[in-house]
C-alpha cells in the first residue's frame, strides 16, 4: 500500500531496526567530528563561517537513511538517533546535540518532501541535504551566533547549506550506491532498484 505522495504507508521493523544500526553508526563518528570541529577553529579565525564547509557530515545520516528506508519519518529518525548515540557517548554539546540533530532531520524531511517521497536520487538527496543544511543553520544563528551580525551569518549559513549539499547528499547517493552493490539492502527498495539510483 502506498500514501498519496507515493511512500510506503506501514514501516517494517526491518526498517527501524536497519535505520537505527545505520544512525547509530555514526554516533562514534559525531565524537571524532566533534573533536575535529574544536580543533580547527583557530584554522578558521580569519572568516569563521568557512569552517561551516565540514558541517556536511554532521548531516549525513539523516539523508542516508531517508535514502534507504524511503518512508516519511525516515530522515528524522537517522539524524535523531545519531545525534542521541553521540550524546550517550558523550558529545561535548549536550542535549543540544538531541534539539539539532531532530532539526536536521526535518529539514531533511522537508527536501524529500518536495519529491513528494518519489524521488531518490541524486537530486533529492543534494536538496534534502541542502535543506537539513540551512536547518541546522538557522538553528546555530540563533543559537551561537546571534551577535555577529546578519553578513557573517548569511555567509554561515550558506556554507552550510553548500555542506550539507555536497557532503550530506552527494555523500550519502554514494554511501547508498556502495550499500547497493554488497547486497546488503536486498530486502529495501533502495537495493532492488540499483539501476534507478
Amino acid at each position: 500500500m502506498t500514501t498519496t505522495l507515493g511512500a510506503p504507508r506501514e514501516w517494517r521493523v526491518l526498517d527501524i531496526v536497519v535505520g537505527a544500526v545505520i544512525a547509530v553508526a555514526f554516533g562514534p563518528v559525531f565524537l571524532a567530528w566533534n573533536a575535529l570541529w574544536e580543533a580547527t577553529i583557530p584554522l578558521f579565525a580569519f572568516f569563521f563561517p568557512v569552517q561551516a564547509i565540514l558541517y556536511g557530515v554532521w548531516l549525513l545520516p539523516g539523508v542516508l537513511v531517508g535514502l534507504v528506508i524511503r518512508r516519511p519519518g525516515a530522515a528524522l529518525l537517522g539524524a535523531f538517533v545519531s545525534a542521541a548515540v553521540s550524546v550517550m557517548l558523550g558529545s561535548i554539546y549536550g542535549a543540544d546535540a538531541l534539539i539539532s540533530g531532530a532539526i536536521q532531520g526535518l529539514g531533511a524531511e522537508l527536501g524529500f518532501l518536495i519529491f513528494a517521497y518519489r524521488g531518490w536520487g541524486l537530486m533529492p538527496a543534494i536538496v534534502a541535504g541542502a535543506f537539513s543544511g540551512l536547518a541546522a543553520a538557522v538553528h546555530d544563528v540563533v543559537l551561537y551566533y546571534p551577535a555577529v551580525g546578519f553578513g557573517l551569518q548569511a555567509a554561515f549559513t550558506a556554507f552550510t547549506v553548500g555542506s550539507g549539499a555536497l557532503v550530506a547528499g552527494v555523500g550519502a547517493w554514494l554511501l547508498l550506491r556502495a550499500l547497493v552493490r554488497t547486497g546488503v539492502l536486498a530486502e529495501f527498495e533502495a537495493g532492488r532498484g540499483q539501476e534507478r539510483i
